[in-house]
């Protein structure tokens, strides 16, 4: 029965007609991120699983095994969520970054059902707030002047008074989409954390017999990727629940009463709740870090951190970044997409031929292209080629690592990114011509990535603790570089309704319009931004790319043939994954026997194949 529900659940998450109980989550397109909601449908069903269990053994068959039956009654939690807490991590990253930071924001666009009305969208969005702590909060200072973070009471936080309404009856998609980017920026220059401001939303009204669409903006201190999907699905319950529930009084996550509550009045609750319980709120995650911080639990990540800090990095560009130059009002990006036909053995056929995940296969393409790109302007414009085959970069992981005991942050809204640097080395090119990535290269390279990213403890969620927590610790890292390029890979999105019925209440529509993401004054953090997601789409998935960087510090030339790079790794890889004989295990797959990568490969070529 254990498997049978896992096998429906990775169906679900995945988007897949069907699953056996020997499938592969990782090897189906599964990524850290999906693994999360995967989590979340599991407890749902009543078994007890971790993105760990997830990692670790990958198919339903062995879920199932290391599943924990839940008894359908919901854990209290260690503390309601509500009051003061010390900055996480990247919070306490965000708070010292210099500049306007108020805008600082992510958006969605979502479509409503063609019934919507003002009233009944504004007691849903009421249901969200009223649940989710993290859209309740704002930035104060502590007695000795330092930011910390406050979450306000249920009930006090009236979601009318944030609710914009803008006619869009008869306008084509893209005048929804200018108007929907016009009034996002409005609202995004409405967002003032330090107040407890930190969402809004506008609806485009379409009509009374036309699907809408809802952009929700929201400060970056409350949500974060995985966020968003919790908050689309539970908006979908909560506007369920708001037709069709009937009212009573009182509690969180219960169907609201009238919105109309004037700012600053609690807006009535009812007592019939109809969102999921949140586990783990994000007030205790805060604690637990803080607490790590002070107990000094990381400290022996030190030399690691350390030992990355000393990394030769080779500049990008011709000057440092310059705080007033270099802002996100002067930054240009380019999007790009490796061919459509090669996305899906990026997303399946490579992750399962090497045991690993999408993102050792991005970051073995990046680290690839940044080294062939780096040799080939050398070579072009006279320079020696830079020494090391390093290259250091800025890693974003969800960040919602299981480091205690009964932690489930599955249903959890807020940041939670961990950022860290990594040094990553895919092994020398081929020195004749370093755009070239043989077979070898390719398959020595992604076992080398792996194992790198793999050695780092819980995805980085330690040097957050230690350099943004530990005065003592980051005191030893004030002098250190910061890496020239960051990276995040945000997972994979429904581009339409997976039934194959055009449009859905409450489906996301990407490049659906909305506000910039920053204050446009505010600088900029690295030399080169690259964030990638996957679009599944009708004909397949798509993997988007979005380089960005400051206009007047890199030239676009330049750009475009680091992105060639990255195609061309991206394909090498995706063609040497066909392969009968490409991959196999690592040392990490394999912790019970002291094997290294050269004898597993012995082993693998004397078998013949990559098991």
């Amino acid at each position: 029965e254990r498997e049978r529900i896992l096998c429906e659940v990775f169906a679900t998450v995945l988007r897949v007609p069907g699953v056996r109980t020997d499938d592969d989550f990782f090897a189906l397109g599964g990524d850290s991120i999906l693994s999360i909601q995967l989590v979340s449908r599991a407890r749902e069903n009543r078994l007890g699983v971790t993105p760990r269990d997830v990692f670790l053994h990958r198919t339903p068959e062995a879920i199932a095994a290391a599943a924990e039956e839940l008894d359908g009654r919901t854990p209290a939690p260690a503390d309601d969520g509500v009051g003061t807490m010390p900055p996480t991590p990247i919070a306490a990253w965000f708070l010292d970054r210099p500049g306007p930071t108020d805008g600082y924001n992510q958006s969605a666009v979502l479509r409503t059902p063609a019934d919507a009305d003002e009233e009944r969208l504004a007691a849903a969005l009421q249901l969200l707030v009223d649940h989710h702590d993290m859209l309740r909060v704002r930035v104060v200072r502590t007695a000795g002047g330092e930011p910390a973070l406050e979450t306000l009471p249920r009930g006090t936080v009236p979601v009318r008074p944030r609710l914009t309404r803008i006619d869009v009856a008869g306008r084509d998609a893209g005048g929804v989409r200018t108007a929907l980017a016009e009034a996002g920026e409005r609202a995004r220059e409405r967002l003032r954390p330090a107040h407890g401001e930190v969402f809004e939303a506008v609806w485009c009204d379409a009509g009374p017999r036309t699907r809408g669409r809802l952009l929700l903006v929201v400060h970056h201190l409350a949500v974060d990727a995985v966020s968003w999907r919790i908050l689309a699905e539970d908006l979908t319950t909560a506007w369920h629940a708001v037709t069709t529930a009937a009212p009573g009084p009182g509690g969180p996550g219960s169907v609201p009463g009238t919105p109309d509550s004037a700012p600053g009045t609690p807006a009535p609750v009812r007592d019939t709740p109809v969102l999921p319980p949140v586990t783990t709120s994000y007030r205790s995650w805060a604690r637990l870090l803080a607490a790590q911080a002070r107990e000094g639990t990381r400290a022996a990540e030190l030399p690691l951190w350390e030992s990355v800090a000393r990394a030769s990095d080779p500049p990008l560009a011709d000057r440092p970044l310059d705080p007033v130059r270099d802002t996100a009002g002067r930054t240009r990006t380019l999007t790009t997409h490796p061919a459509a036909a090669r996305t899906g053995a990026l997303l399946t056929t490579a992750p399962a031929a090497f045991h690993a995940g999408v993102d050792d296969v991005l970051l073995t393409a990046l680290s690839l292209a940044v080294r062939s790109w780096r040799a080939e302007r050398a070579d072009r414009t006279g320079a020696p080629r830079p020494e090391g085959t390093g290259v250091l970069l800025d890693l974003e992981s969800h960040g919602r690592e299981q480091i205690a005991p009964h932690l489930d942050l599955s249903r959890t809204v807020g940041w939670f990114t961990s950022l860290y640097p990594v040094l990553l080395d895919p092994g020398p090119l081929d020195p004749r011509d370093p755009g070239r990535f043989g077979a070898d290269l390719v398959d020595r390279a992604v076992k080398r990535v792996k194992e790198q990213l793999r050695a780092v403890p819980d995805h980085g969620i330690g040097h957050g603790v230690l350099y943004r927590l530990d005065p003592g610790a980051r005191a030893r890292r004030e002098a250190a570089a910061e890496p020239r390029i960051g990276f995040n890979y945000l997972g994979r999105y429904a581009a339409e309704d997976p039934a194959g019925g055009g449009e859905a209440d409450w489906q996301v529509v990407l490049d659906g319009g909305g506000p910039a993401a920053q204050d446009p004054d505010m600088p900029v953090h690295h030399v080169l931004d690259v964030n990638a997601h996957t679009e599944d789409r009708p004909g397949g998935p798509r993997l988007v790319t979005r380089w960005t960087w400051p206009a007047d510090l890199l030239a676009e030339e330049d750009v475009t043939a680091l992105a060639d790079a990255f195609d061309r790794a991206l394909n090498a890889i995706a063609e040497h994954a066909g392969r009968p004989d490409a991959g196999g295990w690592t040392p990490s797959d394999l912790p019970l026997v002291s094997l290294d990568q050269n004898q597993l490969d012995r082993l693998k070529n004397k078998w013949g194949g990559r098991k």
